[in-house]
């Protein structure tokens, strides 16, 4: 069940090569497919990619919302993910960075931190999603306008 007490759905579907397309039950879509050196045609994000956006923009709206409950003047936001798949099948990311770019007036320090906190170890779901062999860092960067 989702937060909203109902189950999330979403449909995938071989569109030839290697290329899938997913859609959910509000129309929003998305495109996957492999490189070119894995009879792909490279034309959409690689599936493993998808959990990088996933956590991207996961705890992003965690920030931002808690941000503004902080009362915090967040301009611009912008999140930077690297992620290193492991060797050997399955290739699952074992280590994450995220570096977080706040733009704004003002933004303490310390609001972004318990901000970035909370969302690690609180909010956001893919991140919890992950098991206790992948290893996620992260670091911040304000620039006050």
């Amino acid at each position: 069940m989702s937060e909203r007490g109902e189950m999330d759905t979403v449909k995938v579907k071989w569109n030839g090569r290697r290329r899938f397309v997913g859609w959910d039950e509000t129309g929003h879509g998305i495109v996957m497919d492999a490189a070119s050196e894995h009879k792909g045609d490279g034309s959409g994000a690689r599936p493993s990619e998808l959990v990088l956006y996933a956590l991207g923009g996961c705890t992003g709206i965690d920030i931002v919302a808690i941000l503004e409950k902080q009362r915090q003047d967040v301009r611009d936001f912008e999140l930077h993910i690297t992620g290193e798949q492991r060797d050997e099948q399955p290739r699952y990311y074992e280590r994450i960075n995220i570096e977080y770019i706040l733009t704004g007036k003002d933004l303490k320090s310390s609001a972004v931190e318990r901000a970035i906190a909370l969302s690690e170890d609180k909010y956001c779901s893919v991140k919890g999603m992950f098991g206790p062999g992948v290893s996620v860092t992260t670091s911040y960067r304000i620039i006050d306008v």
